[in-house]
């Protein structure tokens, strides 16, 4: 008697329809991928517009003694007085430059992150912040793509894999972390040019060790050569990981701001990008403020500024320690809490509503 040959099951059409489906959507955004790197530098642009000043009074405050300035507001009077607005504006080329730069490959490879992660590890089919019913902060949330209710007669009909599902807000804080370490690369030497030239207080530039941010950058590199430009590398990877909190925060209040809010898309971007940058602040300030010690620490050799004081990263943070306490790894933090939510609110309206006219 012959043994009856088993055949092969095929998979159902609407199955594999689906599969297909998905395969082209994945190819078309990966396709669209460029939408994050362009409308990252409007982002930029915004952001330096606000925040700059705010960022000049921060680094003063940051890096100087507690007798020479009294407060930011202090700072902001002193500054004006002796240097006029402009010195509030002092080194704003590398920044202007920079955060075009920067924010174009932040926030365009933390739009490719997180449609790769979407894809590839909680298996979401949308990775947009702020988008599905709810959820955990760990599994992905899911509703139904059509406009059907629960009280629709077609949505009983409906299976459970017709439903779309959302990246959760533990997908975007991991984006972010990996979008705050790519960037960490192109931040770490525009930022050590930067904090080098606003703690430059000569209201004359013949009174300055740097006369602008291609000096200052050329005179790095000519005595410590490359090494010496990314001083302050390790702190900026290390305060750019706490951009898990900014980019969680952004999508769980971003979708409470939809679902609970009659805000307009731009409104919402607004609201909820002002406040994840402030919970972002307050968790990574402590160590923005290290790594600004850092990089404003006396490089030494042939550039005669001085002696440089820390070699690692727990030299400077036990240096802060010893000046204030506790207390000491939150001064000038007013300016920077103060900064944080109109520049980044105005950063990311400019990004969000440039990726949705983008084709």
């Amino acid at each position: 008697m012959e043994e009856a040959t088993a055949s092969p099951v095929s998979p159902p059409t609407a199955v594999v329809q689906q599969d297909e489906q998905r395969k082209k959507k994945s190819a078309t955004s990966a396709k669209r991928d460029y939408k994050g790197f362009v409308a990252g530098v409007f982002s930029g642009i915004a952001k330096l517009t606000v925040g700059h000043p705010f960022d000049t009074v921060k680094v003063r405050l940051q890096t100087t003694q507690s007798s020479r300035f009294s407060g930011p507001l202090q700072c902001v009077l002193q500054t004006v007085r002796h240097e006029g607005v402009a010195g509030l504006y002092k080194g704003a080329t590398p920044p202007l430059v920079g955060w075009m730069f920067m924010d174009s490959v932040m926030l365009g490879s933390l739009n490719v992150y997180r449609r790769v992660l979407a894809e590839h590890v909680f298996g979401a089919d949308s990775w947009a912040p702020g988008l599905g019913p709810g959820g955990t902060f760990f599994s992905p949330p899911s509703s139904y793509s059509s406009s059907s209710s629960p009280s629709s007669p077609s949505f009983s009909k409906r299976s459970s894999a017709e439903a779309v599902t959302h990246l959760p807000p533990f997908g975007h804080g991991l984006a972010g972390i990996m979008a705050g370490a790519t960037v960490s690369f192109i931040a770490a030497p525009v930022e050590h040019v930067k904090a080098r030239l606003q703690i430059q207080y000569a209201a004359l530039k013949s009174e300055r060790l740097y006369s602008g941010p291609l000096d200052c950058a050329r005179k790095i590199f000519a005595h410590h050569g490359l090494r010496g430009v990314y001083h302050g590398l390790s702190a900026t990877l290390l305060f750019r990981g706490f951009f898990f909190f900014w980019w969680a925060s952004y999508d769980v209040l971003s979708r409470a701001l939809r679902r609970n809010t009659s805000l307009s898309a731009p409104a919402v971007n607004f609201w909820a990008g002002g406040l994840s940058a402030q919970v972002f602040w307050l968790t990574s300030y402590p160590s923005d403020l290290v790594k600004q010690r850092i990089m404003t620490d006396p490089l030494g050799g042939g550039l005669r500024d001085g002696e440089r004081r820390f070699a690692r990263w727990r030299d400077a943070a036990a240096a802060v320690y010893r000046e204030g306490g506790w207390r000491g790894f939150w001064r000038g933090f007013a300016p920077c809490f103060l900064r944080a939510f109109p520049a980044n609110a105005v950063a990311l309206v400019a990004f969000e509503g440039v990726m949705r006219t983008l084709p």
